[in-house]
């Protein structure tokens, strides 16, 4: 069984805080197109409560994170006029190490947004 793992959070620049109650969905992609695998909400802390794919379904392949960044943005106060700038965020990224902890987080403003392979 693989040792590695993934864990996702997010912070909200703009507020200086963490995101929290945002919804996020994970999926493996291949051939046969994208499998749904996970979905959890942020908590208090901007993190999900368990990491997202745990050890018992981590695995090499290719992934994508989806943040529905809208409608938390739309729940603080920071949406702004429709069409909003960012609303579905996907981060597609490769796990290649099935015994390492891969850590992707999504540092977000309303105009804006950065991630990079945390620890």
């Amino acid at each position: 069984m693989p040792e590695g793992y993934l864990t996702t959070h997010v912070l909200d620049t703009a507020r200086g805080r963490p995101a929290q109650g945002l919804e996020i969905t994970l999926f493996r992609l291949g051939g046969a197109g994208p499998e749904k695998i996970a979905a959890a909400v942020t908590n208090a802390d901007g993190r999900t409560d368990a990491p997202i794919l745990p050890r018992a379904q981590f695995a090499a392949g290719s992934y994508e994170l989806v943040f529905f960044a809208g409608a938390y943005l739309r729940r603080t106060g920071q949406a702004g006029a429709d069409p909003l700038f960012l609303d579905v965020i996907p981060i597609r990224f490769g796990i290649s190490d099935a015994d390492s902890h891969y850590h992707v987080p999504l540092l977000l403003s309303p105009h804006g947004y950065s991630t990079y392979r945390g620890s």
